[in-house]
């Protein structure tokens, strides 16, 4: 859902250009925070990052700076601790506009970032689950993780589109699935971002929950034999923002992205990213394409 966000206010220097010589530019956005990392055996999912987008419908954004700083929100990573992992960073433009790294699946006996742009999944040992929109915005960025019931294994993380699954019973159940991404195609292409992690499995020969459609990270099966942390959950996909899976060692959130799309009519003849990792392109019809997958400027 496009997030309505208000326009920046530029200062008046004749003829509509800012103080800095710069005429106002508006433009439509798909700002995706870094995922959180699963929690340990038995742990809930990563939580995705912050998903919020003016694209299709959404009211723009307006850039009045010359360069404005771009941020990538790095995927949170799995600790060796009993505190699990830790969430995803933060993705911006600016100061305008900012969403939420995902928060850390549960671990054992606890971890101490659950909340974020989506939740993470509640554990085995430390069964409350995230919130998600954390911050709030409006649309929510964000939706919580699943919850694990006493007795149950450890649910997923929440995604950008649904929340994360609960649990399911310890001795018959599946860890928890992670929630669903969301499918944006600012890009000129569907691509879905932002799902969350799946939930990890305590008892033996039972399967961990599967990632959230857009880049949640899968949880390690149980152990064939004893009730013992037994493989490594799957990382979140990079630059989706997917939570990381659970498992005897978690999976590491995956990355943000930042996309910005400039309508071709409006596109300022020196408009430019940094560093060279990032790209600037063209699409059919001529809007520009800003992408993001590492931080840097956007030069107007």
């Amino acid at each position: 859902m496009p997030i309505q966000s208000a326009r920046g206010a530029a200062s008046a220097k004749g003829f509509g250009f800012t103080a800095g010589g710069v005429k106002p530019l508006d433009i439509d956005y798909l700002v995706v925070a870094g995922g959180g990392a699963g929690g340990d055996w038995p742990g809930g999912g990563g939580g995705a990052g912050g998903y919020r987008t003016s694209f299709p419908g959404g009211t723009k954004l307006t850039l009045t700076d010359k360069i404005t700083t771009i941020t990538v929100g790095a995927g949170g990573t799995n600790d060796t601790s009993p505190d699990a992992g830790q969430k995803g960073g933060d993705s911006s433009i600016g100061t305008a506009l900012v969403s939420a790294g995902g928060g850390t699946g549960g671990g054992n006996p606890g971890a101490p970032f659950w909340n974020g742009g989506s939740g993470g999944g509640g554990g085995h040992t430390a069964p409350s689950q995230g919130s998600g929109n954390v911050p709030p915005t409006s649309p929510p960025q964000g939706n919580p993780g699943g919850n694990t019931p006493p007795g149950f294994q450890a649910g997923g993380g929440g995604g950008a589109s649904g929340a994360g699954t609960p649990a399911g019973p310890m001795t018959s159940g599946t860890g928890g699935p992670g929630g669903p991404g969301a499918n944006n195609s600012i890009t000129g292409s569907p691509v879905t971002y932002a799902g969350g992690g799946g939930g990890g499995c305590y008892w033996r020969g039972t399967t961990g929950g599967g990632g959230g459609s857009g880049g949640g990270g899968n949880a390690a099966p149980g152990s064939p034999s004893t009730e013992a942390p037994f493989g490594t959950g799957s990382d979140g996909s990079v630059n989706t923002g997917g939570g990381g899976g659970s498992g005897g060692t978690s999976g590491k959130g995956g990355s943000g992205i930042v996309i910005i799309r400039v309508p071709g009519p409006t596109a300022p003849v020196g408009l430019a990213v940094a560093p060279g990792t990032n790209t600037l392109t063209t699409l059919t019809g001529g809007d520009k394409l800003a992408t993001f997958t590492v931080s840097g400027t956007l030069t107007i």
